[in-house]
């Protein structure tokens, strides 16, 4: 019998209260979850490790006031807008017959948005999801005893302006070759009509493999848990 997932449709919810919900939703229920979100206000997200002053232009983002937040899950630092799809994964170890770590994962979701999506040169390349030798989405992971979360930004469309805001990390995939963000990133809007198609896409293929139910938010009591996600005062 398939496996009850929870989908949560959410539409421009700042990337903040988004990452707040993740991590209650992890913390706090035993259900598994699907959620998606179409665009946030521009923000930068940090991983739980990242150290600002190595990783972004700090008077750039003081000047423009764009919020950073560090997020509860490890991985690297992005910037994200109107532009970007949110697809997050949160499930107990036992829901799925996926080792609990994190290349087992990986793979298990770059199958799912190749199955889904069908997009020539779609892959997964070391932690990232690229088309040809381009980035099209960046991940982080949270595993804990019993549930993991992996979490995903796809670049729909990004405007070269907000990677000024970055700096080029010390540690970065060796496949990226010290290319700058033009020339190592890429737009999905360019590979697909509309990202409602994408998502349509991704909907119909969740539901050949999960048995998928509606989550009622409005009524949904948050348990007292750990908070750790936050805005970083510059």
């Amino acid at each position: 019998m398939p496996k009850p997932v929870h989908l949560i449709e959410l539409n421009n919810v700042p990337i903040l209260k988004q990452l707040q919900l993740e991590e209650a939703l992890l913390r706090s229920s035993d259900k598994n979850f699907c959620i998606i979100n179409r665009g946030s206000a521009r923000a930068v997200v940090m991983g739980i490790s990242g150290q600002p002053e190595n990783l972004l232009n700090l008077s750039r983002l003081k000047r423009d006031r764009i919020p950073v937040i560090r997020r509860f899950s490890g991985g690297g630092t992005v910037i994200v807008d109107q532009d970007t799809l949110f697809i997050t994964f949160i499930f107990g170890k036992k829901e799925l017959e996926v080792s609990p770590f994190p290349e087992p994962i990986l793979r298990w979701s770059a199958d799912l948005y190749a199955s889904s999506w069908n997009i020539p040169e779609f892959h997964l390349r070391e932690n990232d999801y690229c088309i040809e030798r381009k980035k099209c989405g960046g991940n982080a992971q949270y595993i804990r005893k019993d549930r993991w979360l992996h979490h995903t930004s796809f670049l729909w469309d990004y405007q070269q302006s907000n990677m000024d805001y970055l700096l080029l990390p010390a540690k970065r995939p060796a496949y990226r070759e010290n290319r700058d963000h033009k020339d190592f990133l890429c737009r999905l809007k360019d590979h697909a009509s509309s990202s409602d198609e994408l998502l349509s896409k991704l909907k119909t293929e969740l539901v050949k493999r999960f048995y998928i139910q509606p989550f009622d938010l409005k009524n949904w009591e948050e348990g007292a848990h750990r908070k750790a996600t936050h805005l970083i005062e510059l």
